[in-house]
């Protein structure tokens, strides 16, 4: 194991994008070029010289996954469907065309339903409801934000699709409550809007296409390459991806906070519970943090 006092910071930079030691002798607190953030969880385990945005979005990919690894579950399935079909159903009438070259909300909306494997027949179907081509009116669903904090000062953002305000707005409250969180202040702020890219077997060639197609940052871990974009951007990048025959995990919208709070491992088990509380809800579509999660993996 290499010992971090004998490598100088560039070097030490570029053996590992994120590298960890559990050493108890390396202080807590340690800088090395200013351009370079030191991000200390814990006593014995530090994170060198990860630059602040690069650690940022090594913190939002991590709840990507445990998303993505939560619609896999059958039980959560049927559930995850039920949001995509609503998010079609949304963007059809707020497009007002069920074409999604001319409906960027709903060239969006088929991209993240897509990820999840939602069938071709289902998400004809509601964009059929929404036009109104098929029986029955489509229920109307009205956009909404929750904005709040959890504990440790995480600022929490929600977007959500309701047919009815307050009864979205006590459940809300409610898993905030419940963990130990409030629904006092302005959050949005925090947040910024990326497109975001998962693939779970990607090579050098990808990172270059990716790049050459105006991805913006990359993030590698393991076998998966997770690419960040502007938002106009996410399509073409997509696009050029899946022509040159790399297989998309998943392809959306997102938003990345513009900083993150580093937790302790128990912290953020905690914190990761009560934005899987969110996610249960039925009418919330999409749940956004500050907190950094990395650590979760040690939780106990």
């Amino acid at each position: 194991m290499s010992d971090i006092g004998h490598l100088p910071c560039n070097e030490a930079f570029e053996t590992n994008l994120q590298i960890r030691w559990l050493n108890p002798s390396i202080p807590p607190s340690f800088r090395c070029n200013p351009a370079w953030a030191t991000h200390t969880v814990d006593w014995k385990w530090v994170t060198a010289w990860v630059p602040k945005e690069v650690s940022i979005l090594a913190g939002h990919s991590k709840w990507a996954q445990i998303k993505r690894k939560k619609a896999i579950n059958d039980k959560q399935r049927g559930r995850v469907i039920s949001k995509h079909i609503r998010a079609i159903q949304a963007a059809v009438r707020e497009g007002g065309s069920g074409d999604p070259s001319v409906n960027l909300s709903l060239k969006n909306a088929l991209a993240a339903a897509k990820s999840d494997d939602v069938s071709a027949d289902s998400v004809e179907r509601a964009i059929e409801r929404s036009l109104g081509s098929s029986e029955g009116n489509a229920c109307a669903y009205e956009t909404a934000t929750y904005e709040g904090y959890g504990p440790h000062g995480v600022a929490i953002l929600l977007e959500a699709l309701t047919d009815n305000r307050n009864r979205t707005a006590a459940e809300v409250r409610h898993v905030f409550n419940k963990h130990g969180g409030d629904m006092s202040g302005n959050t949005a702020w925090q947040f910024e809007t990326k497109g975001i890219i998962v693939l779970s077997d990607a090579d050098e060639t990808a990172q270059e296409l990716a790049i050459d197609w105006g991805a913006d940052d990359l993030f590698v871990e393991g076998p998966t390459l997770t690419i960040y974009t502007q938002p106009q951007d996410l399509h073409q990048v997509a696009e050029a991806l899946q022509v040159a025959g790399h297989e998309l995990e998943f392809s959306q919208l997102t938003k990345v906070p513009q900083t993150e709070i580093s937790l302790l491992a128990k912290d953020a088990a905690n914190i990761a519970s009560m934005l899987e509380s969110f996610e249960d809800l039925e009418d919330v579509q999409n749940v956004y943090s500050t907190a950094s999660l990395d650590m979760l993996d040690l939780a106990s």
